[in-house]
């Protein structure tokens, strides 16, 4: 499937005029028992993920307080519950679990989350998925 330039729109990230604000957590690199290869049963494998969120800013100003804000460490741990969670077949599946939890916080507008295992193919870097979701 092929889409046309017309109807693919990246995912808006910080946005001014919209006081939306970028939320994200870049490259974490976890163990992870994912797969659904006989070799990836029962086995912890390296896993890359990143995470960006687009964030409603509050009306006030943040005055440099941590619960004024959405926290990366936040990302971060829904990040370890998803995968400490269990075995996971699929890349797609993580990371929708990932957006899904993501977007439980009411400030978060839309998300965009790449799963990536970089030890699946000798002759590759990394291979994965990368989704986008939003707020319904």
């Amino acid at each position: 499937m092929t889409n046309s330039p017309s109807t693919v729109r990246p995912l808006s990230l910080a946005n001014a005029d919209l006081a939306l604000r970028h939320v994200f957590v870049n490259n974490l690199r976890l163990d992870a028992e994912i797969g659904i290869h006989p070799h990836e049963q029962n086995v912890k494998q390296p896993v890359i993920v990143s995470v960006d969120l687009t964030v409603t800013e509050q009306a006030a100003p943040v005055g440099d307080q941590i619960d004024s804000v959405l926290c990366y460490e936040g990302i971060v741990n829904i990040v370890h519950r998803v995968i400490d969670q269990g075995h996971i077949n699929l890349v797609e599946t993580m990371a929708e679990q990932i957006a899904n939890a993501c977007l439980v916080d009411e400030r978060v507008q839309s998300t965009r989350v790449r799963v990536e295992k970089p030890a699946a193919f000798a002759a590759a870097d990394s291979v994965g998925v990368e989704i986008e979701r939003k707020r319904r």
